[in-house]
């Protein structure tokens, strides 16, 4: 059993085969997907959430788990209430994480302080609830800013929580690998990977404990190298998990393994919950 650790499933190009959608994943192995609930903002933050409920219990669809977070771009609408709000869904069952939340200086967004401001808020919010947090990290071309200002805000807000996280989408060097394995932090991986100019991250994830490793689609974005271009989807996470298994010189079924099992670690979930 493989589990996309990493889907927006509540992404509008879904929403005339998302069932359909679900069921291939199914079909290729996939037994659980975590939703990321942060929507276009933080007013559609509770739609990930409502899909769980919604594809609950029905047979042929993967187990289905949400986050909820205010995503870089939009801290500056986290006020009070989109703060209760993210409070409220963070105390449903369904929703074990909170995310994707970070810092992103690539694009054009909120200030960075605003983004700062926002992510501790969030923190602060996350330690309270007991969720562990999905983070989105990208710095400007050829720098390491983002990521510096990230270690400074986990090492005095989260560290010492113990709850560690998942550092979604990973692009980062060894060096940015290795301080979030010191912080507790699983490392997941997306279609990205497999593509022919990320030899520099394949050879990061080569080096990565196969217990500390994750695997993710970021659906519908970053398709596997073979399906460049198209929408992705859960079902292609088999993709990325195979080009881990190449990496690490394992069979695939060691990584959906060691996958599934780390996933469960952290989000202290029963063993095969996913069956």
């Amino acid at each position: 059993m493989l589990i996309d650790s990493h889907a927006h499933l509540d992404s509008p190009r879904y929403d005339d085969d998302r069932e359909e959608m679900l069921r291939r994943a199914a079909e290729a192995g996939v037994g659980a997907v975590l939703s990321i609930g942060i929507g276009e903002g933080p007013a559609e933050m509770q739609r990930a959430f409502e899909i769980c409920r919604e594809y609950k219990g029905k047979p042929g669809i993967p187990k289905l788990f949400a986050s909820a977070g205010i995503y870089p771009h939009n801290a500056g609408e986290g006020d009070e209430t989109a703060l209760a709000k993210l409070d409220d869904l963070l105390a449903q069952p369904e929703v074990i994480a909170c995310g994707e939340i970070g810092l992103d200086y690539y694009h054009e967004g909120a200030p960075h302080a605003v983004q700062k401001e926002g992510l501790i808020a969030q923190l602060l919010i996350a330690a309270r609830r007991k969720r562990p947090i999905l983070i989105h990290c990208r710095p400007k071309d050829g720098t390491a800013d983002a990521w510096e200002d990230l270690f400074e805000v986990l090492d005095e807000h989260w560290a010492t929580t113990g709850l560690g996280g998942v550092m979604h989408c990973f692009g980062g060097g060894w060096e940015q690998a290795k301080r979030s394995l010191d912080l507790g932090f699983l490392i997941s991986f997306a279609g990205n990977v497999t593509y022919g100019k990320a030899q520099p991250l394949r050879e990061v994830a080569a080096r990565l404990p196969i217990d500390r490793i994750l695997v993710e689609t970021d659906a519908p974005w970053l398709a596997p190298n073979a399906l460049r271009g198209k929408r992705n989807e859960p079902a292609y996470v088999v993709q990325t998990s195979q080009m881990l298994a190449e990496l690490h010189n394992v069979a695939p079924e060691a990584i959906a393994t060691a996958t599934t099992r780390n996933f469960c670690r952290l989000f202290n979930l029963p063993p095969g919950m996913g069956n």
